[in-house]
């Protein structure tokens, strides 16, 4: 209903006019508020009410072409096609093999009427003809969660001299892609921030990841092959400058394998081997004066002129659990980018044209890429800050996020970030088919019922509440005999020791670990959730790799530990509820244990 016949249709029901003004207004602010989002695109400082955004959806909905009725109704509504095809109610009529069709209307509520999904066959980013509305709230929703991770998580985006001569081609957000051949460019960051360019996958982090990998090698393997016919071309004339007759051939090194600085999660692994990848697992490495484990940048030298062009990309971790600290990316960035400047080039530039043919012939042009498995560190100032930096002063591609752990939503969704709209332009063409709303639509919500102050309200409060977290973590183990683990760079997930939560020899290490498995179990079944409980020398084999000491990324971590982490959401009241709970089943756990060693004496 449009507001300026609102007035006329009124006082047609002798409604009186003071009551219709005040209505009106009513109506005018909430439509003041939607053409503000649309117009500036920035989540809204203060979170819009329910009845504003379900207003806001539904109106979205109207637009997709399945918005009429759902098929239950129009297969019950008595209508045998004796009354001819005059009575059929509805605008549209869908002659396809998929037309948004939903058959429980209790479904069609859940997910606002929009039954289309996101994306098309060749981009999850491509808007839909028949469902214009989804198409809009999915380029909405990656505008407001990119507006989220810079002004509120505090993640920087694109460079000030770039940021106008972008805006009218890419409109900040990646949506706008090049051409599938405009791939010649290979100065990956530009010195854009990491959250210059973005795109949403409806996959959780783990998929996301092999979608990220399998749309680097699309691009690695175009980049390459035109270095490649560069390096070729500039051979060619060169001999025929000196009169060779000679030919010059160049070959391509299939880029298969990928980096991975050990983190003992199973995704990602599986992840890297699900994209059709070798993955090689780098080792870890202690710090020598706290307890945390954390990233071997010399392993890492060696593994890169080890394995040279076949290699793909690198994949660092920034959120972890101790006493794995987050991946030093800034260091890893740089390195990857002196490496590259040293074997690779992007057959552009005149420097690359004045090179020695021979030289260039040996250089490859995609180069090493880098991926940073930020799956829940978007809650972490210092993590933040630390992406910030690697994009400044070294390369990197591709920056992945849950939807879940960093915006409180059901599972199921994940942003990409990058500093190259290329990189997203290939992730998101490497989608196949059409993709689910649904986590996009859920992710749209919170966003708007948060807005910015209470997006940046749940950060702060988590800060808090760190500083807290850590002293009674560390009160508790002391009363039993145990510490906190030193790992101040990890600043989500906290441990502690369990090394005399079981007594007995080291040669009954595996009794020990069996023993305090179960202390895990009954933790749980306390409704205690979330911890982990990691015995010592424990091995797991995984797609056939083995993980010595696995839980702990590290081949022989010398304690048994449990972890807990103050992550987004968790309030104080919880947080001191738990503490409670695990002090209780501590000792209840010891009593136990004191019961059976007496036993054994008699």
């Amino acid at each position: 209903m449009e507001a300026a016949s609102i007035p006329t249709l009124f006082t047609s029901l002798s409604i009186p006019t003071n009551h219709i003004t005040v209505g009106l207004s009513n109506l005018l602010s909430s439509n003041s508020q939607i053409k503000s989002l649309f117009h500036h695109k920035r989540l809204p400082d203060v979170g819009w009410s329910d009845i504003q955004i379900q207003r806001l959806l539904l109106e979205l909905s109207c637009l997709d072409t399945n918005c009429e009725e759902s098929v239950r109704c129009q297969l019950g509504n008595g209508n045998n096609g004796n009354n001819g095809a005059s009575t059929y109610p509805h605008r549209w009529t869908g002659a396809g093999e998929r037309e948004g069709r939903i058959y429980s209307p209790l479904v069609s509520t859940r997910h606002f009427g929009l039954g289309h999904g996101i994306g098309r066959s060749g981009d999850v980013m491509e808007a839909q003809p028949k469902a214009v509305g989804s198409s809009a709230l999915l380029r909405l929703c990656l505008r407001l969660v990119l507006d989220a991770v810079r002004r509120g998580a505090g993640l920087t985006g694109l460079v000030k001299s770039k940021s106008k001569q972008n805006k009218k081609q890419l409109k900040n957000d990646g949506s706008n892609h090049k051409s599938d051949g405009d791939v010649t460019n290979n100065d990956n960051n530009n010195g854009n921030g990491p959250a210059s360019y973005g795109t949403l996958l409806p996959v959780c982090t783990g998929m996301s990841m092999a979608l990220v990998l399998s749309g680097l090698r699309d691009r690695a393997n175009q980049l390459d092959k035109l270095a490649n016919q560069h390096a070729t071309t500039t051979t060619t004339n060169d001999d025929n400058n000196n009169n060779n007759d000679e030919s010059t051939t160049t070959t391509t090194t299939e880029r298969n394998i990928v980096l991975w600085s050990r983190i003992d999660q199973k995704s990602c692994y599986k992840a890297i081997l699900s994209a059709g990848l070798t993955c090689i697992v780098l080792p870890t490495t202690t710090h020598p004066t706290t307890d945390e484990v954390s990233t071997d940048l010399n392993a890492l030298q060696v593994a890169l002129d080890k394995y040279s062009h076949r290699i793909l990309a690198v994949i660092t971790t920034t959120s972890c659990f101790c006493p794995r600290v987050p991946d030093e990316v800034d260091k890893v960035a740089k390195l990857i980018q002196g490496w590259n400047s040293q074997h690779c080039h992007n057959g552009n530039s005149d420097e690359d044209n004045n090179n020695d043919s021979s030289t260039a012939n040996n250089k490859r042009g995609a180069g090493i890429a880098h991926v940073i498995n930020h799956a829940y560190g978007l809650q972490c100032t210092q993590t933040n800050k630390l992406l910030n930096r690697a994009c400044t002063i070294g390369r990197v591609d591709a920056i992945i996020c849950s939807t879940d752990k960093n915006f409180l939503v059901p599972v199921g969704g994940a942003l990409i970030l990058s500093p190259n709209d290329q990189v997203i332009a290939c992730i998101s063409k490497n989608y196949p088919g059409r993709a689910s709303a649904s986590p996009v639509v859920d992710l749209f919500i919170t966003l708007l019922s948060m807005g910015l102050n209470g997006y940046k309200g749940i950060l702060e409060e988590r800060r808090r509440l760190v500083d807290v977290f850590r002293v009674k973590f560390d009160a508790l183990a002391k009363k039993f005999g145990e510490r906190l683990l030193d790992c101040p760079r990890n600043t989500i997930s906290f441990g502690i020791t369990l090394d005399n939560l079981v007594i007995g020899t080291d040669d009954e290490t595996k009794k020990k670990n069996v023993q305090i498995t179960k202390f895990g179990s009954m933790l749980f079944t306390r409704c205690i959730s979330g911890t982990r409980i990691v015995p010592t020398k424990e091995t797991k084999t995984i797609s056939g790799h083995t993980f010595q000491g696995f839980g702990s990324s590290y081949d022989d971590y010398p304690h048994s530990y449990m972890t807990a982490a103050c992550a987004v959401g968790m309030g104080e009241e919880e947080m001191m509820e738990f503490f409670e709970r695990l002090e209780r089943c501590w000792r209840e756990y010891v009593g136990k244990r004191e019961k059976e060693e007496v036993r054994k004496k008699l």
